[in-house]
């Protein structure tokens, strides 16, 4: 097997996320849907790096089931945040975030369904257009100025991404004020 360009415990997690999303799937439920940090560094090969999984999901309670019967703990104590998910073997954090990646704004045909590097499960994931248009919508609100490097940076190793739905979708997250010209 190849070397892979990510981190081993990104590997890791997201294995486990694969095999949590095909057991959800096997249930007779939706995919979970990874979007966020998580994405970030699964489109950009671990060049950006997150320290945990933002999931969109309208079945938490019975994405929660499963992922206790696969070794999630929440986390318990003085200083811990309660509204995750941790698994003992791993040193990333799991969130159900949302019903629908960012307020249901997504075309559906732009999530992509993929494999991990060593797995034969599959996992949803945003699209990079929406994932950049995310960064954007960050970065318009001035409350997160690294996400236009992100934006930049995703886009760079993402040159064939689709032009047209990435614009307006930048400029549906940034509420007009930025569009393709800003992430170039």
């Amino acid at each position: 097997m190849a070397k892979s360009a990510y981190r081993p415990e990104f590997i890791a997690a997201l294995r486990l996320f694969a095999s949590i999303s095909e057991a959800l799937h096997r249930s007779g439920f939706p995919r979970p849907i990874l979007v966020g940090g998580a994405a970030a560094e699964f489109y950009s090969t671990s060049n950006l790096t997150t320290g945990d999984f933002d999931i969109c999901t309208p079945v938490q309670p019975e994405l929660e089931t499963i992922m206790q019967r696969n070794g999630f703990v929440r986390p318990s104590g003085p200083g811990k945040l309660l509204r995750g998910w941790i698994h003992p073997a791993l040193q990333l954090g799991f969130e159900v975030v949302a019903d629908l990646p960012m307020d249901g704004n997504v075309d559906a045909a732009h999530i992509r369904l993929v494999q991990p590097i060593g797995g034969d499960a599959l996992f949803r994931v945003i699209s990079v257009e929406d994932l950049i248009a995310d960064r954007m919508g960050q970065y318009a609100s001035g409350t997160a100025r690294d996400r236009l490097d992100q934006a930049r940076l995703l886009l760079a190793l993402h040159p064939d991404a689709d032009l047209d739905y990435l614009d307006r979708r930048i400029r549906e997250e940034s509420s007009g004020d930025f569009g393709l010209e800003d992430v170039r």
